[in-house]
C-alpha cells in the first residue's frame, strides 16, 4: 500500500518503497497543481487585471495573432497556478527529504526549510509592488517622444513572471548562505569580512536581472544588501556546523 504519510526516521524503507512514497508525493502535487490551474484559468480576468496594473495609463497589452489571447492566458494562469500550488509542493517535498535528519537535525533544518516558502512569497510581492511599477513605467515612458510604443502581451507577462520569479529566487540567498555555514564552507566572521565584495556582487547581480533600468537596480540591489545582512544573522544562529555544537570530550577522573 502506497505510504501518503510522513515517514519516521526510525523508519527502514526499501528502495521500492522510497520510489512508491515518491510517486504518491507527485501526484498530490500534480492534482494542486492541475486544481490551482483551473481556479487560475476560472479566475483568468482577475489574474490578468492584476498583472496589467503595472501598465501606465490603463493600457492594455496587445496581441498580434488569432492564437495569442488563448496561449497567453493559458501560460499566465500556468505560473500562477504554480504559486498557488506552492505550499502543497513545498509540504510534499519536506515531507519527503525530512524523515532523513535526526531529531536533533531535525530541530535546525524545519525552520531553515519553513523560510524557503516564505522567502520566496516575500519575494514575489516585493517585486509586484516595489519593483514592477517602476521599472514598467520607466521603459514605457523612455524616449516615448520618438517611439509609438504598444505592449505586447506575450512579451510583456514574459517579462513579469521572469522578473517576479527572480525576485522569489533571490529571496533565498539567506537561507542558501545558512546551508554553507551549516557545512563549514563559510562562517559569520567570513560574512561580515567580505561585505564589501558581497555588496559588489548584489549590485551586478541586480543589474543581470530582467529590469534593466537604474532605478529598478537600486529598488532590487537595496533587499538584496538587506538579505545578505539577514545571512550573517541567520548563519550565526542557525548555521553552526554540528561538530561545533559536538560536546567536549569527558577528562577521565584523577588525570592530571
Amino acid at each position: 500500500m502506497a505510504r501518503i504519510k510522513p515517514v519516521r526516521h526510525e523508519d527502514r524503507l526499501t528502495l521500492v518503497e522510497h520510489l512508491d512514497e515518491l510517486r504518491m508525493r507527485l501526484i498530490v502535487s500534480g492534482v494542486a497543481v492541475a486544481v490551482a490551474f483551473g481556479l487560475c484559468f476560472w479566475q483568468n480576468h482577475l489574474i490578468l487585471d492584476v498583472l496589467n496594473q503595472p501598465l501606465p495609463d490603463g493600457r492594455e497589452p496587445l496581441t498580434l495573432s488569432v492564437t495569442e489571447p488563448f496561449m497567453t492566458t493559458m501560460t499566465v494562469c500556468g505560473y500562477m497556478a504554480l504559486v498557488l500550488a506552492a505550499p502543497v509542493l513545498f509540504y510534499e517535498l519536506f515531507a519527503f527529504i525530512l524523515p532523513a535528519f535526526s531529531p536533533g537535525e531535525r530541530k535546525v533544518a524545519l525552520p531553515i526549510l519553513l523560510l524557503f516558502p516564505v522567502l520566496f512569497i516575500a519575494g514575489i510581492v516585493f517585486g509586484y509592488f516595489v519593483v514592477l511599477g517602476p521599472a514598467v513605467k520607466f521603459l514605457t515612458n523612455f524616449n516615448n517622444s520618438q517611439f509609438e510604443i504598444q505592449v505586447r502581451a506575450r512579451d510583456y507577462y514574459s517579462f513579469v513572471s521572469l522578473t517576479l520569479l527572480s525576485m522569489g529566487i533571490l529571496f533565498q540567498i539567506p537561507m542558501v548562505i545558512v546551508v554553507l555555514s551549516r557545512l563549514g564552507i563559510v562562517t559569520p566572521a567570513q560574512l561580515r569580512s567580505s561585505r564589501r565584495y558581497a555588496y559588489l556582487g548584489c549590485a551586478v547581480l541586480a543589474a543581470l536581472l530582467p529590469t534593466v533600468d537604474p532605478v529598478s537596480m537600486i529598488l532590487e540591489t537595496v533587499p538584496l544588501l538587506l538579505l545578505y545582512e539577514l545571512s550573517i544573522v541567520l548563519a550565526a544562529f542557525l548555521g553552526r556546523p554540528k561538530s561545533d555544537t559536538a560536546p567536549a570530550a569527558v577528562t577521565p577522573e584523577g588525570s592530571g
